[in-house]
Formats: C-alpha cells, sequence, structure tokens
C-alpha cells in the first residue's frame, strides 16, 4: 500500500518494532489481520477475542493503525504545508497544541510539523520496551495504558486535520474508499475501549453519529 501513495522524496515513519515469527503477538497480529480481511463488521473485528490478552490486543493495534495513519498522512503530505496549513486544526473551532516530555508548555504549530513530533514520538514510545514488552511474560508497565490512550487520542487527530482539511486531494487520488475503511475501523476500536475523550470526536460529529447507529 505505501507505494500507492509515498514518493521516493517523501518521508515515512515506521517502527523499528516488528513482532518476531511465532511471538504471541505475532499470531495474534496475523490473526486480527485474517479476521479484518475475512469480511466481518468492523464492530465485531475489534471485540477482544476471547482466548487472548487486553493489552497485547492493544499493543498489536497500535502499531498497525500507526503505520496505516502513516501512509494515509501520506496521501495528502505534499498538499499540507506550513503556509497551507498554518495550524493544526480541525477546522475553525479545533486546534491542537503540542506537548511531550521535552517540550512541557503546550505550543502551537503548524500542522506538518505537529504530525511530524507525533509520528516520531509514537514511534520512540513503540520501540521503548519498557513500555512496550517485546519479551513474552514481561508484564506491561502501568504506563502502558496511559501511553496508549494518548497514542490513539492524537493519531485521532490526524484523521480530523485529513478529513476536514484535505479529504478533497484524498478523493481526486482515489483513495476515499481506502481512508473511510481505515477510519472506521480505527473509530469503532477506540470507541469499543474507551482510549480518548468523547470530545475529541466533535470535529468529525456528523460523520460518527451514523457509525454509532
Amino acid at each position: 500500500m505505501a507505494s500507492m501513495f509515498f514518493s521516493s522524496k517523501q518521508r515515512t515513519f515506521r517502527p523499528k518494532k516488528k513482532w518476531e515469527k511465532g511471538s504471541v503477538k505475532h499470531d495474534l497480529h496475523k490473526k486480527a489481520k485474517a479476521t479484518l480481511n475475512s469480511g466481518l463488521d468492523l464492530r465485531q473485528a475489534v471485540k477482544l477475542p476471547d482466548d487472548e490478552d487486553y493489552n497485547d490486543w492493544l499493543a498489536v493495534h497500535v502499531v498497525d493503525f500507526f503505520n496505516r495513519i502513516n501512509i494515509i498522512y501520506g496521501t495528502v503530505c505534499e498538499f499540507c504545508t506550513d503556509e497551507t496549513c498554518p495550524h493544526m486544526s480541525g477546522g475553525p473551532k479545533f486546534e491542537y497544541y503540542w506537548a511531550d516530555e521535552v517540550q512541557k508548555k503546550p505550543l502551537a504549530l503548524s500542522a506538518p510539523d505537529y504530525i511530524t513530533r507525533l509520528m516520531e514520538w509514537t514511534e520512540k514510545q513503540i520501540n521503548n520496551e519498557h513500555i512496550f514488552p517485546m519479551e513474552v511474560g514481561t508484564p506491561f508497565p502501568k504506563a502502558f495504558l496511559p501511553v496508549c490512550k494518548k497514542i490513539f487520542t492524537r493519531l485521532y487527530r490526524v484523521f480530523v486535520h485529513v478529513y476536514i482539511h484535505h479529504f478533497e486531494k484524498v478523493v481526486a487520488i482515489g483513495a476515499e474508499a481506502h481512508v473511510n475503511s481505515c477510519y472506521k475501523h480505527f473509530y469503532f476500536f477506540i470507541t469499543e475501549f474507551n482510549l480518548a475523550d468523547s470530545k475529541e470526536f466533535e470535529p468529525l460529529k456528523d460523520l460518527n453519529d451514523p457509525l454509532r447507529l
């Protein structure tokens, strides 16, 4: 899929973490993919399998959604510049400020700067084995769930920006069906496990309301 959207000049963000073949998370990733590709309703596809661990299920989906949303942003990144998008926003009523372990005070950024920092920050979290343990049997730390919620919340804001400010470009290149499908999968997943505050959904209320039916 990446070759559809990225030119060789465009930067991509990829987590170094790969689930090793034969590992629990690799098997879970394959199971999740097989379920998704089976045509099962997305509301059902996101549900935690009876015999699987909740934290493993979250970890696998963090990596998967990170990669997929990275690709989606790649469909519009050449049109999302400091000049066209001087604020990381979701329409006139919503603007997002960046803060992290280094940048304590929330900072106003252009959309491409915010999303670059977001992708780099997310990659750093995913590759931190003190947060995302790789070894079988290593317990997940208390910080794992709060970090996951922050990642999912910030990734959701990429969807907000793409839909509100760049969706005509998505349609123009024929990626509308792919983006819509990924969004529905992401939305059902984070609402199934309550991974984002309800206020985050307000910018895309018109899109979300039919999904709640």
